[in-house]
């Protein structure tokens, strides 16, 4: 069995809560450098922490309330910047073997926009108008 399948293998056997939430070992993984992960998996945490900065920028510019376009470039060079940090630094993942820094930057960011620009412009359009 080589390294890559018995670290598969491990991440399969850890204990599951039968109300689906996080197991403490599943969440204390988020931050595990030495945690195994496959594709799908990083991908999915990708995107949903993009979707949470999508969601909680945009209630944050559209009720200060910030307008242009230099606010929305702000949002991608911040969420990039959060997600390579994330994978690069925290848990310290081999980009090439996940298609390397273009696929894993690209993970949720098409959701996100849309969810960055509808939160912000909804919380604007509420607030001040």
């Amino acid at each position: 069995m080589s390294l890559k399948e018995s670290k598969s293998v491990k991440f399969n056997h850890q204990p599951q809560h039968q109300n689906g939430h996080l197991s403490p070992s599943k969440f204390a993984k988020l931050f595990d450098p030495e945690a195994s992960w496959d594709k799908d998996e990083l991908g999915d945490i990708l995107h949903w922490i993009r979707q949470l900065l999508g969601l909680v920028c945009g209630l944050i510019w559209g009720s200060i309330p910030l307008v242009g376009g230099i606010w929305f470039t702000i949002f991608l060079v911040m969420s990039s910047g959060i997600i390579y940090g994330y994978y690069a630094v925290i848990i310290k993942v081999d980009e090439e073997e996940f298609g390397g820094h273009g696929a894993l930057l690209q993970e949720g960011i098409f959701a996100s926009i849309t969810l960055f620009l509808l939160s912000w412009t909804l919380v604007y359009s509420l607030a001040h108008f």
